[in-house]
């Protein structure tokens, strides 16, 4: 989920060729499509820039990349490799005030589920600088990395390793570099960190996919949990997967009898950045609640709309 000053929601749509969606404040819903059946792109994280363009973290089946799609409709290659190779498929993508496009690949295994397990180990962060389309990795070995947060404020940089069940923090240098790898807190049996988002005090706010769980992680380690939503039979039929290393495809095609469905991002937004709107795998609709806490404003929050300013009034 992404969200933007405007009101304006955004989510990745798998949908023919694959874009995005766009849920106006009047909560009508509209994709933004690409338009070309012989490139289609299946985006996982994706990222809002100037004119309503967007970047794509594509997850193929066997390969991966970052692309870029047009307000026409048009997908184009931006990122294609790290330190020289293909990018595998590829779990997310963010931009921070420089610039610099961050990615995530949460493995290289293939398939994606061999690494469903504790001691995952193949993940990786690349960072891009404008224009290169060959990124740096800047932290490899990681359990599975899924979403990060870049604190350019405090020089640090977040993410999640899902089936490793830490939330990690680097230290992050002027040319992107990362350092001084530390753990900030792991998460205990039925947690699987995924999406990641960051409020003005710089508690960090986790979701869990499996358990739909949301939890507040204060600056010292400490974990709130804010909510569940876990089908308790289901969670331990996973967890015991988890546990003996065979756990699949089908442990996170299914959340069991819940209301939320596989809990997998959190944006911020609303007009004071403390309505929290959950993004997740397996729905149909977006699911929100009101915090006590601002959300610090993403790098396009304020970003130019160009073409998107239809969709809050005229459709």
């Amino acid at each position: 989920m992404l969200a933007h000053s405007s009101g304006l929601l955004f989510s990745s749509n798998w949908a023919n060729s694959g874009g995005i969606s766009v849920i106006s404040p009047e909560n009508r819903s509209f994709s933004l499509l690409g338009t070309d059946p012989q490139k289609p792109i299946k985006p996982n994280g994706i990222a809002l820039e100037a004119e309503g363009y967007f970047l794509l973290a594509h997850l193929g089946d066997t390969h991966g990349g970052i692309f870029r799609l047009s307000p026409a409709g048009n997908i184009t290659p931006v990122v294609t490799h790290a330190n020289g190779s293909a990018l595998p498929p590829t779990n997310f993508v963010t931009v921070d005030a420089q610039g610099r496009i961050w990615i995530t690949v949460s493995t290289r295994l293939s398939p994606r589920a061999s690494d469903y397990r504790s001691s995952a180990n193949t993940g990786f962060i690349a960072m891009a600088e404008p224009g290169q389309s060959d990124a740096r990795i800047v932290a490899d070995g990681c359990g599975y990395t899924n979403e990060c947060v870049v604190d350019l404020d405090n020089n640090v940089l977040y993410v999640n390793e899902t089936f490793a069940r830490r939330l990690t923090r680097f230290d992050l240098a002027g040319d992107g570099s990362l350092s001084n790898r530390e753990t900030v807190t792991t998460f205990p049996a039925g947690t699987y960190p995924d999406g990641l988002a960051i409020d003005n005090t710089g508690d960090l706010w986790v979701t869990s996919i499996v358990s739909n769980r949301i939890i507040k992680v204060q600056t010292n380690g400490e974990q709130i949990l804010i909510l569940e939503d876990a089908d308790n039979t289901f969670l331990k039929q996973s967890e015991a997967a988890y546990a003996s290393d065979t756990m699949a495809a089908k442990h996170l095609s299914s959340t069991g009898n819940t209301t939320l469905a596989n809990t997998s991002s959190l944006a911020f937004g609303g007009p004071n950045r403390s309505t929290a709107y959950i993004g997740n795998l397996l729905g149909d609709c977006v699911h929100y609640f009101e915090t006590d806490v601002q959300g610090v404003a993403p790098t396009h929050w304020d970003a130019p709309l160009g073409h998107l300013e239809d969709y809050l009034h005229h459709q």
